[in-house]
């Protein structure tokens, strides 16, 4: 485990050089409504002062001797190749001894032998947004003019590999793949992902235009949004498949997060921890938003270029979004025995009313409380094994069947 931190000197950043701005026009994308609230940003890319400055700050921001930096979107390669060629030069110059990672989200449409080159020449580890199957992952992901995307997507997974760049794949679970978790895995496996993380997306129907977040009883759902039980379905197909031949091999997000809690450590997955406020975003004017999923106005914390990132990572403002996570859970949710595996859920999922509770509950509830059941005997066996000095791999042959 990494040694703790104070906060004002522990904290992601998620940096969108380009902000909503995309080759892709996914329809369950919840980043490109912000264009109209982005209409006002003076530049469609992150200006190079502002890069000078933002990774100065944000590495002499902490003390970790480690310092991550992420680079996300709408889609990160719009900002152009030079550009992240000036990242890595700033991040030699202000390194002071410290250790620089880099991780790109990115859709892989653009990703060609230049592109690939330098991911491998810097290290950056790539997150490649990828559906599974072809007829899934082209119902949303289009490009701009309408048409398919995974063969694209598929050829720069295999320039990726052939540069020797290290991947994982992001997949979104929807109202069309929760079926299909089985096919899914097997796909991404096909395609040699061995670092999976499966995302439900859970949108309110409409443009979110707002001060703040906050859908009424009567918001509908966006057709496109996973059912209450069928993230559950598509994790727990994902797990029977990958506890009886992959342990080790592969590596899913999730799972590894509740191994984690199953051993007493804290989730690595933000939707899975007891706080909310470790993971900001920084916009390309250099505005600063208490998370990914709540960049609205009432959740800017303030702008780098007038206040330093370590303040407002560590504000009043930012503390309170954090506690919410934990101050707001409804009176069925404190009652629960999952509560300290899922402490609720995202905040942003908590759209379901329940009559004579004051707070709203998560929408996905059914699917946690069907993953930690379906999970609980396997991960039982493996925190067992890993205590007795073993290797959760071990399991395996007693869990096949």
């Amino acid at each position: 485990m990494a040694k703790s931190h104070s906060q004002s000197t522990r904290f992601h950043m998620m940096a969108k050089p380009v902000s909503y701005r995309c080759n892709l026009k996914c329809d369950y994308c919840f980043y490109l409504e912000k264009e109209d609230m982005m209409a006002t940003h003076p530049s469609e890319r992150m200006n190079d002062g502002l890069l000078k400055r933002y990774v100065r700050d944000y590495i002499r921001a902490q003390d970790d001797e480690e310092i991550d930096f992420a680079w996300q979107g709408g889609e990160p390669t719009l900002a152009g190749l030079d550009f992240y060629r000036q990242v890595v030069k700033y991040q030699q110059r202000y390194a002071d001894g410290k250790r620089i990672t880099n991780s790109f989200q990115t859709n892989a449409v653009a990703i060609n032998h230049q592109w690939a080159e330098f991911f491998a020449e810097h290290g950056f580890l790539i997150g490649v947004s990828i559906d599974g199957m072809p007829e899934i992952h082209d119902r949303y992901r289009i490009s701009v003019n309408g048409r398919p995307t995974f063969e694209r997507v598929k050829r720069a997974i295999e320039l990726l590999k052939t540069h020797q760049v290290d991947f994982n794949t992001l997949t979104v679970i929807n109202d069309q793949n929760w079926q299909r978790g089985k096919e899914t895995y097997q796909a991404l496996k096909a395609l040699g992902s061995q670092f999976m993380q499966f995302i439900p997306i859970v949108e309110i129907d409409g443009r979110q235009q707002e001060e703040r977040y906050s859908p009424g009883k009567t918001a509908k759902l966006a057709p496109f949004s996973v059912p209450p039980h069928g993230y559950g379905q598509f994790m727990t197909d994902v797990f029977d498949q990958w506890v009886q031949q992959d342990v080790g091999q592969i590596f899913i997000r999730e799972f590894d997060s509740l191994l984690a809690s199953w051993l007493g450590y804290p989730a690595s997955v933000c939707v899975l921890a007891r706080e909310c406020g470790q993971a900001l975003v920084i916009e390309t004017n250099g505005d600063v938003y208490s998370c990914d999923h709540y960049v609205y106005p009432a959740n800017k914390l303030g702008n780098m270029q007038v206040t330093p990132l370590g303040t407002l990572a560590g504000s009043k403002q930012q503390r309170r979004f954090g506690s919410a996570k934990h101050d707001k859970l409804t009176g069925q949710c404190l009652r629960c025995e999952f509560r300290p595996l899922c402490h609720g859920g995202c905040p942003k999922h908590r759209i379901t009313p329940l009559e004579g509770e004051k707070h709203p509950h998560n929408y996905l509830c059914t699917s946690y409380q069907q993953i930690f059941n379906h999970l609980a005997p396997a991960l039982n066996m493996m925190a067992q094994e890993i205590q007795r000095g073993g290797v959760a791999a071990n399991v395996m042959p007693r869990l096949a069947r």
